[in-house]
């Protein structure tokens, strides 16, 4: 699979099926009977529902995704968060909406798996309307999450298969209705749509249904590192036209159906023969399932690449299968559960979620338009006109789909505190560490090399350990932490034979994976700088035990023991590690915006996953040192002292 963005092919064009279009895919499920709801069923509105669904998907998604914003791959990957990586040199201020891009994709998320698998369902009541479509639901729902820590290396190559089957069945069952009724293909005038928006009672506010149609298209770009730009595009023409044949002929079926309400029925089941129904059904339901796993997928990547750029606390993110990219988060994935099972409980039907669906999604559009725009102008070095006027297109399109879905926000109220805090704790986590980072005080180890060479030689101090190792944050080689030589030489004086510096820089590729070594001081201090992309996990101790591995094998390095009586039997010597972490110390004195800020932090970092997990050292090669931080030290400190008469003056 790693060389799939490189080139087209039918097995890349088959997965990408089955990762990349479930959700979009699977919107025919729920869209026209959002848009037709209890209205009185009209030529104006169907006609005009189906335009606005063909002109969205046309604008939206083949026009911003499928040829604009997939181009900007950061070597193969794509998200909001890699699109952020390739312009965040342009402008200070695009964390910003790289922030709230996530946050509203994460928080929607939580929608997108009930109301797919609950529209599935749903359909059963076709059959029985007595069958419990809640309870069935929540189960399907606690599979797939208590499956998410095993991987989906063994499905997933079902999947390509699984989602030809689903738009091959929905192309078909459109056309089996579009024989009857042609007549429905005059949507394609965008004519239709303007009359439903401009003159249809309250036509502008059915905008917020017709974006389900779309709410897909944000997961596909962030799927592009798993199947390629050109396996996109090629996969989408075959998926656009089955999603636009199942939608014509529902419009088809609606005009047809001699009855002017909808009454509660899904024109998307009522157009299956009535022996096809449990098949229907059965396939439905996989499609769904598919389209959760694909956005449960995205939210483990999405995180993992939130953690790797310092946006968001350290977790524990496991690695359940062999295939590059496949992640596993557990407290991610309890927290997606807790608030899909909540979102069921609390809508019951799909159709209420509908009104939900579909509010963050505008919002995480708008915000992957403005960092685009960046990307246009400075990357893809468009003229500032095009920029300006592909800007204003897509500013007006996604201003006009928030301002429908506004309308949403007291059915979601809830999802707003859940997209609120994310935010919240990507703008705390990223804030503070540029306020602590100020703080660091970087000094020049050339300064110390002597006192290094005195005190390793020191018989007089108890040796510390044989191989003695720092995590520095000092970009340039012959610079140092401060505290880290207060560390050595102050706290508990650390005398070893070697000391190491190692240093992680994380680059804008996402599976950058290098080291350079160099010895500063001869048998004596040594510096690793590992270059790691945005989506490795920095597990230094796996990292550097092969560097060391390395260094023996070419000679560079004897890790024989020291130690008289060990070193006759070619034993090895010891390594440890030193990792500092700082807590805010008492003596701070805070304005109200930095002190929320910063406790917040610190707050939040003692939930999150401890540094020595976080780096993947084995805790019994670890010391953890704590170190005071003092950010904004009181200073008007009013203490007087009065002299007693019994001490004397010192002569």
């Amino acid at each position: 699979m790693s060389n799939l963005h490189k080139k087209l092919s039918a097995a890349g064009v088959l997965i990408t099926l089955g990762i990349v279009f479930g959700d979009i895919g699977t919107s025919p499920l729920y869209v026209m009977k959002a848009i037709i709801g209890d209205n009185e069923i009209t030529e104006q509105l169907v006609l005009g529902g189906l335009s606005c669904v063909f002109w969205t998907l046309t604008l939206q998604t083949t026009f911003k995704y499928i040829l604009l914003t997939i181009q900007a791959d950061n070597h193969g990957e794509g998200g909001i968060f890699s699109l952020y990586a390739l312009v965040r040199r342009y402008s200070k201020w695009l964390y910003f909406p790289a922030f709230v891009g996530a946050g509203t994709m994460l928080s929607d998320g939580i929608i997108t798996p009930p109301i797919s698998i609950s529209s599935a369902i749903e359909g059963l009541t076709i059959l029985n309307p007595k069958i419990p479509v809640i309870p069935i639901v929540l189960i399907i729902l606690t599979l797939l999450f208590i499956y998410q820590r095993l991987g989906t290396k063994i499905v997933g190559s079902s999947f390509g298969p699984m989602m030809i089957v689903w738009f091959s069945m929905i192309a078909i069952l459109g056309v089996s209705k579009l024989i009857i009724y042609p007549n429905v293909f005059k949507a394609f005038n965008p004519a239709y749509g303007i009359d439903l928006l401009v003159n249809y009672p309250r036509g502008f506010w059915l905008l917020g249904a017709v974006f389900l149609a779309t709410t897909g298209a944000e997961a596909l770009y962030s799927d592009l590192g798993h199947c390629g730009r050109k396996n996109i595009q090629v996969a989408w023409i075959f998926v656009k036209i089955a999603l636009i044949l199942n939608y014509f002929g529902q419009g088809a079926w609606l005009l047809t159906r001699g009855n002017k309400y909808l009454q509660g029925l899904n024109p998307f089941y009522e157009i299956m023969p009535q022996w096809f129904v449990l098949f229907g059904i059965i396939i439905a339901t996989v499609a769904a399932v598919i389209a959760s796993q694909a956005l449960i997928s995205g939210s483990f990547t999405l995180i993992s690449e939130a953690v790797s750029l310092n946006f968001w606390p350290r977790v524990t993110i496991k690695f359940p299968t062999v295939v590059k990219g496949q992640l596993f988060i557990p407290s991610v994935n309890w927290i997606l559960y807790a608030g899909c099972v909540a979102t069921v409980l609390y809508f019951g039907q799909s159709s209420n979620m509908e009104a939900a669906y579909g509010f963050s999604i505008t919002i995480a559009m708008f915000m992957t338009t403005l960092l685009m725009s960046y990307f246009l102008l400075y990357i893809k070095k468009f003229p500032v006109w095009l920029v300006v006027l592909i800007l204003m297109v897509f500013v007006t399109v996604e201003g006009s789909f928030f301002v429908a879905n506004m309308a949403k926000i007291k059915q979601r109220w809830m999802f707003l505190i859940f997209e609120f805090g994310i935010i919240f704790t990507m703008y705390v986590w990223y804030r503070a560490r540029k306020i602590t980072n100020r703080f660091i005080e970087f000094i020049s180890l050339d300064n110390y090399t002597q006192k290094l060479i005195g005190l390793s030689n020191d018989q007089s101090i108890p040796k510390y350990a044989s191989h003695l190792i720092y995590l520095t944050k000092a970009n340039f080689r012959h610079e140092i932490e401060q505290r880290i030589m207060y560390s050595i030489f102050s706290r508990n004086p650390k005398r070893a034979d070697i000391y190491w510096f190692v240093h992680i820089d994380r680059t804008d590729e996402p599976y950058t994976m290098e080291y350079t070594v160099e010895e500063l001081v001869n048998d004596k201090v040594i510096r690793i700088d590992f270059k790691l992309g945005f989506r490795i996990q920095p597990r230094v101790n796996v990292f550097f035990r092969k560097v060391v591995e390395e260094l023996v094998a070419s000679r560079e390095l004897d890790i024989t023991s020291r130690y008289e009586s060990l070193g006759r039997y070619k034993l090895q010597a010891d390594f440890k590690f030193v990792i500092l972490e700082t807590f805010l110390s008492v003596e701070n004195e805070f304005a109200a915006k930095e002190g929320i800020v910063l406790n917040t932090y610190f707050f939040i970092k003692q939930l999150a996953q401890p540094d020595t997990r976080a780096f993947g050292l084995d805790t019994s090669d670890v010391v953890i040192e704590k170190i005071p931080i003092v950010i904004s030290p009181a200073t008007n400190i009013q203490l007087k002292r009065r002299a007693l008469k019994n001490i004397k003056p010192t002569p």
